[in-house]
């Protein structure tokens, strides 16, 4: 062990003391309201509602603590405990080149942290999601997504992986900003394609056929300004009993899909009142912002990267004895989120401004009442939390609490 050993297992420390103490105040603030609705929805939400939403959030919960601590195990038992190592040295005895060799150890790395994870995805679907009503998903549906993804992964990440290692190898010192420009244009292939290439491997996409809906969404398409490829409907049912809404691809390819569970949940103004939502986020440059951060932040993690592969203690550090460019690639994504747990909340932060952008937008396009009706019928129907512990909730949150953001639109209407 070295310095950056140390450092590891301190850093890996912090972050799951924090998970666990983060989860453990959840869990703890979720009980302690469980059997009483707050003030502000007590004539929306019945109690018995409340109370399952408490329940399933305490279950998943506490499921995503174990979860936690056995892949905190994991990793130490990759990097310090010689799994990457061992696995590494099984691939160079087959005498294959470089980028071969790498490319086979990076997506059998992934392959076997996917099937490690298994059982926590099967319980959470076969035994919580069961258990509150919101699983539809068959054993036979859940592993041929499992298939599917498998075959995706080595479909598209194989050429990538590739691509990458060899840029690695061949473009001297400043392969990194190759690297970055061939992932930021990946990145932007991928968003653009995966409507029409990806997502019907997994579920159906039917154009709408409600005249009233579509009839009200068009003329909020108009007025606002905004063009899609059509209005789809996902057969969200097939999986699962919770209701969602987004949209997705860009340029030419953007699309509008509402689940399937939506429609059957909410009254046209009130999918009118979700999609002017969806659309402030559009029309606020969210997405675009966050592909720009984005961008921004691999650019500085490549450059690191290029500087830490050339450092021998940066493998011996985290369990790797003999360096390559394909093991200082696959050390850096597996154990660089632990040096960036502690920058979530401002992640969560930004998100959640711009949920409160996106709602002004919408206040401005549709009627404010309709989008908090809407709210409170989503949260019920997707057993969400009405009371998330603060602390828990600014560093992990994407969305607003359900209270603050009711009072937000409700500050709108007023």
């Amino acid at each position: 062990m070295n310095g950056l050993s140390t450092l590891f297992l301190g850093a890996l420390g912090a972050m799951l003391l924090a998970q666990v103490w983060l989860g453990w105040r959840h869990m703890r603030h979720v009980r302690s309201h469980r059997d009483r609705v707050p003030t502000a929805f007590s004539d929306r939400v019945p109690l018995a509602d409340h109370r399952k939403a408490a329940d399933y959030t305490v279950a998943s919960t506490r499921l995503g603590l174990i979860d936690d601590v056995t892949g905190a195990l994991l990793l130490i038992l990759w990097t310090l405990g010689g799994g990457l190592k061992l696995l590494d040295r099984g691939w160079r005895t087959l005498g294959h080149g470089p980028v071969f060799t790498g490319t086979a150890f990076i997506l059998s790395v992934f392959m076997i942290m996917a099937v490690l994870n298994l059982p926590f995805s099967a319980y959470q679907t076969f035994v919580i999601e069961q258990r509150f009503g919101f699983n539809k998903t068959t054993a036979r549906l859940f592993i041929a997504d499992l298939l599917k993804q498998a075959l995706l992964l080595i479909a598209i990440g194989a050429p990538l992986t590739i691509a990458v290692l060899w840029l690695m190898q061949a473009m001297g010192q400043l392969w990194w900003l190759y690297v970055w420009a061939l992932w930021s244009g990946f990145t932007l292939v991928m968003v653009w394609a995966y409507p029409v290439l990806v997502a019907p491997l997994f579920n159906k996409f039917s154009p709408l056929r409600d005249a009233g809906v579509k009839e009200r969404i068009q003329s909020l398409l108009k007025r606002t300004g905004f063009r899609s490829r059509g209005i789809f409907i996902m057969d969200g049912s097939r999986r699962s009993a919770h209701g969602n809404a987004y949209f997705t691809g860009f340029g030419k390819n953007k699309r509008i899909v509402f689940f399937d569970t939506l429609l059957d949940t909410l009254g046209e103004g009130e999918i009118e009142a979700v999609l002017a939502h969806e659309l402030g986020h559009f029309r606020r440059h969210h997405v675009l912002k966050r592909l720009l951060v984005t961008f921004g932040l691999s650019l500085t993690g490549l450059y690191l990267l290029a500087w830490l592969m050339r450092q021998t203690w940066f493998y011996h550090g985290l369990g790797v004895s003999q360096p390559s460019t394909y093991a200082a690639l696959a050390l850096f994504l597996i154990a660089g989120p632990v040096f960036t747990f502690f920058l979530k909340p401002i992640w969560s932060w930004s998100s959640r401004r711009h949920e409160f952008e996106a709602d002004v937008y919408a206040a401005e396009q549709a009627d404010v009442r309709a989008m908090i009706t809407a709210l409170v019928k989503l949260y019920r129907e997707n057993a969400s939390t009405l009371t998330p512990d603060p602390v828990y909730s600014a560093f992990y949150d994407s969305h607003p609490p359900a209270p603050v953001r009711i009072a937000h639109l409700e500050a709108l209407v007023s």
